[in-house]
């Protein structure tokens, strides 16, 4: 960890558990190259917000997408892809707003996990999407979720996480 890094120890965000379960939040502000020309975030924006904070649950769950590529992660490298978004744009952001991005397992499959994604401004929900992405290799072949990474995401709801002997087709 560089001097910078340990400076800021929440710039991957923070993973927090309480009553809901557990969630990542990530911090994010609206630029203006993150907008129209009116000033209202763009709504490729929310995506990228989206991708952080998802790769950033995982670097703080202690797997992280560099680890997965190179292959020190497994037995072979391997990303998270997205296979399926459904997005929901609930009212605009616009720049200089300081939104939160709130990440939760939703489900854990064979080779997948689908999240549950928000972006709120306050306590105002202005983005909602629920991503399912699956463990690829480089080959293309998904991969079952290894024990570590299955075991990353054990503090999401546990009504909805399947079991390694009840794992969902994928």
């Amino acid at each position: 960890m560089s001097a910078v890094q340990g400076d800021w120890p929440d710039l991957a965000g923070r993973i927090i558990d309480d009553e809901c379960g557990r969630r990542h939040v990530l911090p994010v502000r609206v630029y203006f190259e993150d907008t129209d020309a009116g000033g209202i975030a763009y709504h490729a924006s929310f995506i990228r917000w989206c991708e952080r904070g998802r790769t950033d649950f995982l670097r703080l769950l202690g797997t992280d997408s560099r680890r997965l590529i190179d292959g020190s992660a497994s037995v072979e490298p391997a990303a998270f892809v997205v296979r399926r978004m459904l997005c929901d744009f609930l009212r605009p952001a616009r720049m200089d707003d300081v939104l939160i991005v709130e990440t939760r397992v939703k489900e854990l499959g064979g080779a997948s996990v689908t999240l549950l994604q928000a972006v709120l401004h306050g306590d105002k929900r202005v983005f909602e999407a629920e991503v399912t992405v699956v463990l690829v290799a480089v080959s293309g072949k998904p991969l079952r979720l290894s024990t570590a990474v299955r075991s990353a995401f054990a503090g999401a709801d546990e009504a909805h996480v399947l079991g390694p002997g009840t794992a969902k087709a994928d």
